[in-house]
């Protein structure tokens, strides 16, 4: 198995040890289930930078990232720098992320909030949503239609906005649904972990206008976030640039200024 059937048949076991412990009422009875979310696609539009900043401890590809700052400080940084809105990981095992980190976050500011984790089974929305965030994360290379279909629609009921992302022009074929707001294409190859751009560039022509493009991972300079501006994407999600950063604040205010010249 390559490393995203590994990811997926894990959170699969993981899923159904939750649903065994934790009823959902549980989770609809949180203080946070009936909380007024805030729009991602309405930040991104009125934001010249569109970053979409994250918090990610490690990852397959790269181990450790940053496991000294607490999620409060880079979570303010985040805000204080200028970003439209806040990527959380949530995988445990592979990213060494979890909810509490969500929920700290959610504390700590009122930017959007993006839980990204490997979306399975509707529960993981509804825990979502429990656990204080604003958007959703469905990746297409690990889903059905039908199940995109389902989550996505679970996730509008829920007041939730959906990010849908996609890695090839087939993904987008068989994803593309109204309960969809977001459509992000991932730079990275989640079976190799490589990254290339122009993944962004051949797929944004084939992007429906009425969702909000968002250009993920790979995004390392102002050129490259101006460049993929060109082709009409609002969002770039930058994970490692400013994770593994001394001062994230300082770093996101520089790469902006860079922007906006």
């Amino acid at each position: 198995m390559n490393i995203l059937d590994q990811i997926i048949a894990s959170k699969k076991r993981e899923v159904a040890l939750k649903k065994s412990m934790i009823p959902i009422k549980q989770l609809e009875q949180s203080v946070l289930f009936e909380r007024k979310t805030s729009s991602l696609v309405r930040h991104l539009l009125n934001s010249s930078s569109g970053i979409i900043a994250e918090h990610k401890r490690r990852s397959p590809s790269k181990s450790v990232i940053n496991q000294s700052n607490s999620v409060e400080e880079i979570v303010t940084s985040y805000e204080n720098g200028g970003a439209s809105g806040i990527s959380i990981l949530t995988d445990n095992q592979y990213f060494g992320g979890s909810l509490d980190d969500l929920i700290l976050a959610r504390a700590t500011t009122h930017l959007p909030l993006l839980r990204k984790d490997f979306m399975v089974d509707e529960f993981q929305v509804i825990e979502a949503k429990a656990f204080g965030a604003d958007v959703i994360l469905l990746i297409a290379a690990v889903l059905t239609r039908d199940e995109i279909k389902k989550l996505s629609a679970l996730a509008k009921s829920l007041h939730l906005e959906v990010l849908l992302e996609i890695h090839n022009h087939e993904e987008l074929q068989k994803s593309i649904l109204p309960s969809l707001d977001l459509i992000g294409v991932n730079n990275r190859n989640l079976k190799t972990f490589e990254v290339n751009l122009n993944y962004s560039k051949q797929l944004a022509e084939h992007i429906p206008s009425e969702f909000i493009k968002i250009s993920e991972s790979g995004i390392d300079s102002a050129e490259a976030v101006s460049e993929l501006q060109q082709y009409g994407f609002k969002g770039f999600l930058m994970g490692e640039y400013f994770m593994k950063s001394e001062n994230p604040e300082n770093e996101m205010k520089e790469f902006i200024k860079k922007l906006t010249l």
